[in-house]
């Protein structure tokens, strides 16, 4: 990542109503735990015209009423805010929690484990224990309802995606590449490698809160077998787990 005591954070305007504070030019866990932990300070401490923010991989945006603020007033707000702390060392917001979700990995459900270990130079029992054993961290969610970007996973996942797409695969599926995990909250076709399968579902539109996972939770994909997993509950927590992180 480029020396962010030299370029970073940036503010940046987006439209007329919009503007971006980004921390990094590339993911690392620094710069997102940055932009999740500056966009809970100003959730927690709003001025008057801020309508609703959100944080994609390094950055928060944050859209404002125009009638209550300018340009020049949300950069001069957004500026003392950075100035008051090294939001690379911030702690995480407070009502995390940590998922443990049962996945089988490899077989019929998930056919591209032995390509992905392949990739990143491990035996398919080697990058079992490599995946399940990282608690990793809910970065973003995008794409599709309720979806998240996991990360980041050990330097020998910095893998690529794949030159062709996969035509589908099914909702559940836990997808890796570029030291990331994908867990799909719909059926779609994806150039990132089927690697393990969940009963998991994300999206719950009859909820009061249908996206299950929230930037920043956490979350451990622990391997189950094919038996296990056919016995797993068909919830919708598809036997997944949840506690507080504190």
């Amino acid at each position: 990542m480029t020396d962010q005591t030299q370029t970073w954070p940036k503010i940046r305007n987006v439209g007329v109503d919009g503007m971006l504070v980004s921390f990094g030019d590339r993911l690392s866990e620094p710069a997102n735990r940055a932009a999740l932990a500056f966009l809970a300070e100003i959730e927690s401490d709003a001025p008057d015209g801020i309508e609703e923010g959100s944080t994609s991989l390094v950055s928060t945006y944050l859209r404002f009423d125009p009638a209550h603020l300018d340009h020049a007033s949300m950069r001069e707000m957004l500026t003392e805010r950075l100035g008051s702390r090294d939001w690379t060392e911030a702690d995480l917001p407070e009502g995390r929690s940590l998922w443990r979700i049962p996945t089988v990995y490899g077989t019929e459900l998930a056919p591209q484990l032995e390509e992905a270990a392949e990739a990143a130079g491990m035996s398919a029992e080697d990058a079992i224990r490599s995946i399940s054993e990282t608690q990793v961290r809910v970065q973003t969610i995008g794409f599709a309802p309720g979806q998240p970007y996991l990360g980041e996973l050990p330097e020998a996942w910095d893998i690529p995606r794949q030159t062709k797409l996969t035509d589908k695969v099914p909702v559940g599926a836990l997808v890796v590449a570029i030291r990331q995990l994908v867990l799909f909250s719909v059926t779609t076709p994806t150039g990132w490698r089927h690697i393990g399968q969940t009963k998991f579902r994300l999206f719950r539109p009859d909820s009061d809160t249908p996206f299950v996972l929230r930037p920043g939770d956490e979350v451990r994909f622990e391997p189950v077998s094919r038996e296990a997993y056919e016995a797993l509950p068909d919830d919708a927590n598809g036997g997944a787990t949840q506690e507080d992180l504190a």
